[in-house]
């Protein structure tokens, strides 16, 4: 049993947080206090008692990682750091400013925060991987998640709750502060904490259910969380929202206000205090673990071999997962067809299976980085278009991951619309920082697959399905924001601008249209973003006339990534992209309906001029 003066320390310190949620609410004008006063008894024992950081060191490789999946319920997180004395009072009350640091929802501009939250459904996948991470680096920390139970209807938490369950992630505590109301009424469960805990044990998960204002409750369940092996915990909290507060307590409408009253407010919580908790430093922990590594011998294709740049991208992985300890794959089972098993076969401790659930997979690849690791995340381009939510956040977030998108385009054939990446150029070019590479041969693409281990940001390399000729000789680099000019001569009328597959097409364009007298060149932009603005100027300046040509939907993709290149000089731009619905058929004849085949390209640069 907890001792009195420690019970009387966490009741003053839940009010003190309390009291600085609402305070800064009142100072921006808005925010979300009643989220916070819910949880402040939570995380009051949390901090006081079981969280091992070291503030001074956030970087420490033995500190404890705290996400907030309810990231609105962000003045608790920075009442939390005014109390172990990291932001003073005057910061605090810069919350929501032009400039701040505590911005609306979290973000990693705190370095004691690891991700960007607020979108709900995030916390806790992220966290899986944060998990994941201290199990490969053989590190002693526990990841603790507060969850909202609204959130509690997103998929992407049950995808989680799978994949902890079954991997036994016992490192992992998701913290579930049930006040039953939502933004527009009550959530679908209420108070029914069993009905989540039924859920949660279904995937293997240890359940303990609570009174979330009972300080001793929430220390015994800590501690229970802390000594259960084998499995996750969830501890289901019933708290009230705005709890301490007459004006808001458990009452609908209050979710994301500042308070009508806040001075009352305080007074009822018992006024300011200036609390301070020490915390506990985790112990001194052993050097994360790594992995051996060797010089890097990337795989290499004859010019005039056909080999599709999948193919070569999974070799190339494999051959970088020997050069590079910290490099790791996953798979959203698709590893045989995008390759990945290559590196799953070489280095199995590496190689995680996230089975179909696409936003587990960018959510593990994000908290496998916040240790400093290197993921590749591959599926069809096509499905992480489901998981386009967690890559923006992870452009938010600053978090430096590698996606890998195959099966892309009209040119996978037979296979039809459903399974065809058409619209993730645009995804992918729209996200904060990101980079995006689309090789045309198997050469190119091992040599980017390398060059991506060291981008940071959210990085996307596009695969083609097909055999493709090699047209570059092994061993030559492809710099990121780079091209190729593969034909030019001072009397081109014209300048195709391709990538991918559509470059082998342009060759044979401006291969039949040189033999009728028409020169054209051809641009291999394979970064197209950053893309290479200086080359696509001066083929705008010196031919006027500029044909892109992409296996990708008109809206968003190469075309328009060269117009904004360009756009200033006002050069003629055709863009041929894919504009209809495809179907089923080879993969020339969905190239020739599509209209970005060899012949289109000829006919397309025939009517320009």
């Amino acid at each position: 049993m907890m001792p009195e003066r420690d019970l009387q320390f966490l009741t003053e310190l839940a009010a003190q947080l309390r009291v600085d949620s609402v305070r800064a609410a009142d100072a921006a004008g808005s925010g979300h206090p009643t989220s916070s006063m819910s949880a402040a008894d939570l995380m009051a024992v949390l901090f006081a008692c079981h969280l091992r950081y070291d503030f001074d060191h956030p970087g420490n490789p033995a500190n404890d990682h705290l996400i907030f999946s309810k990231g609105h319920a962000s003045p608790l997180l920075y009442s939390l750091f005014k109390a172990a004395g990291v932001i003073d009072d005057e910061e605090l009350l810069s919350f929501r400013k032009h400039g701040s640091r505590l911005e609306g929802h979290p973000t990693p501009r705190l370095p004691w925060v690891d991700v960007a939250t607020g979108s709900l459904g995030q916390g806790l996948p992220i966290g899986v991987g944060v998990a994941m991470a201290g199990r490969l680096e053989r590190l002693p920390y526990r990841v603790w998640v507060l969850c909202g139970d609204s959130e509690l209807a997103e998929g992407s938490i049950w995808e989680a709750a799978e994949h902890a369950g079954c991997e036994g992630l016992a490192n992992l505590t998701a913290i579930v502060d049930v006040n039953r109301l939502g933004q527009r009424g009550p959530t679908r469960h209420g108070w029914d904490t069993g009905a989540y805990a039924r859920r949660f044990g279904a995937f293997g998960w240890h359940t303990i259910e609570i009174d979330g204002h009972d300080p001793g409750q929430i220390d015994y369940a800590l501690g229970d969380a802390c000594n259960t092996r084998r499995r996750p915990t969830v501890i289901l909290a019933k708290t009230r929202k705005g709890e301490g507060a007459v004006e808001v307590e458990n009452r609908e409408g209050a979710h994301g206000k500042a308070l009508k009253n806040p001075g009352k407010a305080v007074d009822e919580l018992g006024g300011r205090r200036d609390l301070r908790v020490e915390g506990h430093r985790p112990e001194e922990a052993p050097e994360p673990y790594r992995f051996a590594s060797k010089p890097l011998e990337l795989p290499a294709y004859e010019v005039g071999e056909k080999v599709a740049t999948r193919t070569a991208y999974g070799q190339a992985l494999a051959a970088l997962g020997a050069a590079r300890g910290d490099v790791l794959a996953l798979d959203g089972e698709v590893a045989d067809s995008t390759r990945t098993e290559a590196f799953g076969k070489e280095f199995p401790e590496r190689f995680f299976e996230m089975y179909i659930a696409e936003q587990q997979l960018v959510a593990a690849a994000i908290g496998l980085q916040v240790r400093g690791l290197r993921p590749y995340a591959a599926t069809f381009a096509a499905f992480l278009t489901r998981a386009h939510d967690f890559i923006r956040m992870a452009g938010v977030s600053g978090a430096s991951i590698r996606l890998v998108g195959s099966h892309a385009g009209v040119e996978i054939g037979e296979d039809g619309p459903s399974q065809m990446g058409l619209e993730d150029l645009a995804m992918m070019r729209t996200v904060y920082g990101s980079t995006v590479l689309y090789p045309c041969d198997a050469n190119q693409a091992a040599a980017l697959t390398a060059e991506m281990a060291d981008v940071e940001g959210v990085s996307y390399l596009r695969t083609t399905r097909g055999n493709t000729p090699v047209i570059y000789g092994p061993g030559e680099r492809f710099p990121v924001g780079g091209s190729r000019v593969l034909r030019h001569s001072p009397g081109d009328r014209a300048t195709i601008v391709a990538a991918g597959v559509t470059v082998h097409e342009a060759l044979a364009a401006a291969d039949e249209l040189k033999a009728e007298g028409v020169p054209v060149g051809v641009i291999d932009l394979y970064s197209i973003k950053p893309v290479d603005s200086a080359v696509l100027v001066e083929a705008a300046t010196t031919t006027g006339n500029l044909i892109t040509v992409e296996d990708h939907r008109l809206e968003g993709g190469l075309g328009d990534a060269v117009m904004d290149a360009v756009s200033e000089l006002g050069p003629r731009v055709v863009k041929l992209a894919v504009t209809e619905l495809p179907g089923s058929a080879t993969p020339e004849e969905q190239l020739s309906d599509a209209r970005i085949d060899r012949q289109a390209i000829r006919q397309a640069v025939k009517r320009l001029l």
